[in-house]
């Protein structure tokens, strides 16, 4: 019996804005392309793009042969995610799209995959030709395309479920195994900072990589500290390479876009406001700040997922976003600020008025908490990085926009520069503004952008 695979991809320029699919229709026992497809459709969004361009897939592959099976991959988490009936469909622009994939084929007769876009160019290059033909004020042209030539061969055999780390730690293995593994791993230290507060302490503690685990190695972004171990671990095998060292075969990474959220009353008073205290929504401002950083975010296209703390102003601000981009927001208990204890709601100098004491061991020790039982710095950055451990593994070779809080944020970036504790209190952190870290499949992370608050002037 015949098999397919179907891949197909589909893109926005402004999300929504000019929008365009691609769909290839290949012999699964070949290899062989057998039917391209690719259209300008409009405005419209990405996923309004990827779904049109998973239809006309799954309509040439019907073509082709109504019974054969059909193996359907694609970039797009949330189209496989959706089709695979793991994730409900919320947006009204989607259901109907997918209704109609949904009935293209009997049931079971269509599995969905998730892989990396770098595996999908084909279909994405298809994309790319028919919205520059949408621009140019044409339709795209099989006869001058040139997609196929320009799409180098790529392994289609299953990766995985949507998210796995497998393919990249076994990359990563291979990099190992072949000596390109650099001799200088990024130190990693645990520490955590006040949330809409500010203030000077030090702050000391380490992180390790276990190269035990491949898997979860290839996620991680933290390497061992010791100057001593920089070739080799413990037990002899290599660490991560950093900078120029690092291996060029292993794929995209996952790049998180860091939001804090908009203003709340308390923001500009600079109390502290964790997660123990009040959980104040967002205020006029900060509602604004929100609604223009969805504008901004929507203009640059390239978040797919978004993922949120708990909290009712981190919540509001993603929302205001999800709405922009037609996403779902997924909540993730870790990303929620430090629980100030009894401090929640004061200023820096009532604090230091009421618990002097305190203030100053917490500020010494990362260990110490503060007043009545709130989190220490220690136990903030074991939290986070739990967390994005979690959510590279889970959003590998994705665009993730993060949305959180001061402390989470600035903890982030610190352990990806492997920056001191201090280093922490010397970033400027600025309500709805914009960071971006990149992390690779080897262990290596890239800090791209930090406290980017354009988007909020004018």
């Amino acid at each position: 019996m015949r098999e397919f695979i179907v891949e197909a991809d589909g893109g926005s320029r402004g999300n929504p804005g000019p929008a365009g699919y691609g769909s290839v229709v290949i012999d699964a026992a070949t290899g062989e392309t057998l039917v391209e497809r690719a259209e300008y459709i409009g405005i419209a969004t990405n996923n309004v793009a990827e779904y049109r361009g998973l239809l006309a897939g799954l309509r040439a592959a019907r073509e082709l042969d109504p019974a054969a099976p059909v193996r359907v991959r694609m970039d797009s988490k949330l189209v496989v995610e959706q089709m695979s009936g793991r994730w409900k469909i919320k947006h009204p622009g989607m259901k109907p799209l997918a209704a109609e994939a949904a009935g293209i084929y009997p049931p079971g007769q269509v599995t969905y995959e998730w892989i990396p876009r770098e595996h999908n160019k084909h279909a994405d290059r298809l994309a790319n030709e028919a919205m520059d033909a949408g621009k140019r004020g044409e339709q795209w042209d099989a006869g001058a395309s040139m997609a196929a030539l320009n799409a180098a061969p790529v392994d289609r055999t299953p990766s995985g479920p949507p998210g796995d780390a497998r393919a990249g730690a076994a990359k990563a293995r291979e990099a190992l195994a072949g000596g390109r593994a650099g001799s200088a791993p990024a130190p990693a230290t645990a520490g955590g900072h006040t949330g809409d507060t500010t203030g000077t302490a030090t702050v000391t503690g380490t992180g390790t990589a276990a190269t035990s685990d491949a898997d979860r190695r290839a996620a991680r972004t933290l390497a061992s500290p010791s100057p001593a171990s920089a070739s080799a671990s413990a037990s002899g095998q290599a660490q991560p390479s950093v900078g120029w060292g690092a291996a060029p075969d292993l794929g995209a990474p996952a790049t998180f876009v860091l939001l804090r959220h908009g203003e709340t009353p308390l923001t500009p008073e600079k109390r502290f406001s964790g997660s123990g205290g009040s959980d104040p929504a967002l205020s006029a401002v900060g509602r604004e700040q929100a609604e223009r950083v969805a504008d901004a975010l929507a203009r640059r296209g390239t978040v797919q997922h978004i993922v949120a703390s708990p909290l009712a102003r981190t919540r509001e601000t993603a929302a205001a976003v999800a709405a922009r981009l037609g996403l779902e927001v997924t909540v993730d208990d870790g990303l929620r600020e430090t629980d100030f204890g009894a401090w929640e709601g004061l200023t820096f100098g009532e604090v230091r008025a009421r618990y002097p004491d305190d203030l100053n061991a917490w500020l010494s020790d990362p260990e110490a908490e503060p007043t009545g039982g709130g989190e220490s710095f220690a136990a903030t950055a074991v939290r986070i990085a739990a967390a994005r451990d979690k959510l590279v593994a889970a959003y590998a070779g994705r665009t993730v926009l993060l949305v959180t809080h001061v402390t989470p944020i600035k903890t982030l970036v610190r352990l990806a520069l492997g920056a001191p504790p201090e280093s922490l209190f010397r970033m400027e952190l600025s309500a709805a503004s914009l960071s971006v870290v990149a992390y690779y499949a080897d262990g290596n992370a890239s800090v791209r952008l930090l406290n980017d608050t354009s988007h909020l002037r004018g």
